[in-house]
């Protein structure tokens, strides 16, 4: 059966009194030390013996010395009140410097092409703090999961978190490979790929992502494109892009994915870029984290980081 233990309010009042007193066997010297008036160190003991319920020390005219009760009180709270010590130094350090563990909850598919130029600057620049990349196609709670922040594209960041810009916006454009397209036509309408083979993107919540488009045909007086969402089919499924560019590279279907990830690949003419006209443009991609605390130094410097490297990026 779980039970629930509390440490009564004031508990710890007074054992750095009760600990100095021990070491000196003196109240004027642990006055002293304490820098308060031997008064005040005799009052703080009576308060805490009250509380304890035993007489902790034996005074005389000449000496202090401890009762059994208060050599027992000094053999656990010593040790114990030395450990809080060491804490309060260690939590001191941690807020006071760049230092500790950074926990980042990240897509996969922006690891090799962001994180891990970003990552390894970042470790050369603060070698005291070590960074751990969960990766994960889940949106996750990161307070309740224990993270730091998050790298999350545009339009999964919570309203409630601040969020940092990574990259510019991006398109997501639709890719092939030469080998693909020496067998079939390639499309110049987003309706001509239901005639084509579709590499599908499962969504986190079990559904099948519909293939966006900009209507850029479209006769509307707005300033802005339609959108044309189309339900395409194909043979592969998969929930994270990196498999998504395989299979395209390979020749198994086209691909819908963001235009950041296939620079390579169109670049080295492994895959070709078509019905650009259409490309919609997505925000981009963010580091984000929660607003409403006090940023720890570790993270700080991260986001500092980022910030320099996007503004170089600019430039």
């Amino acid at each position: 059966m779980k039970q629930n233990f509390t440490v009564r309010q004031g508990a710890l009042d007074g054992v750095e009194v009760f600990l100095s007193v021990a070491q000196h066997r003196s109240f004027r010297k642990a006055a002293a030390e304490l820098g308060v008036t031997p008064s005040a160190i005799s009052q703080t003991v009576r308060v805490l013996e009250a509380r304890i319920g035993a007489a902790l020390f034996i005074r005389t005219t000449r000496s202090v010395g401890l009762t059994e009760a208060g050599e027992q009180f000094l053999a656990r709270a010593k040790p114990a009140f030395e450990e809080l010590v060491a804490a309060s130094e260690v939590a001191r350090g941690l807020g006071q410097r760049p230092a500790g563990l950074l926990r980042l909850s990240v897509p996969r598919a922006v690891i090799p092409i962001l994180l891990e130029p970003l990552i390894v600057s970042f470790c050369r620049a603060y070698p005291e703090v070590e960074v751990e990349l969960a990766a994960s196609k889940e949106v996750i709670d990161l307070a309740a999961e224990g993270f730091d922040a998050a790298v999350r594209l545009g339009h999964l960041v919570a309203p409630d978190m601040v969020a940092v810009p990574m990259t510019p916006p991006f398109r997501l454009i639709v890719v092939g490979s030469p080998d693909y397209f020496a067998e079939r036509s390639r499309p110049t309408h987003p309706n001509d790929l239901r005639q084509h083979a579709c590499l599908r993107w499962r969504r986190t919540n079990g559904a099948i992502a519909l293939w966006s488009f900009n209507d850029s045909d479209s006769d509307s007086d707005s300033d802005s494109d339609q959108t044309i969402e189309i339900a395409v089919s194909g043979p592969l499924i998969a929930n994270d892009y990196s498999s998504m560019l395989g299979a395209a590279m390979e020749g198994l279907g086209l691909a819908q994915i963001p235009e950041p990830l296939a620079t390579g690949a169109l670049s080295s003419g492994k895959l070709i870029h078509v019905l650009e006209a259409y490309a919609p443009v997505r925000p981009g991609v963010f580091l984000c984290y929660p607003g409403r605390r006090q940023i720890m130094p570790k993270l700080r410097a991260f986001i500092d980081h980022v910030k320099s490297r996007a503004a170089g990026d600019k430039h």
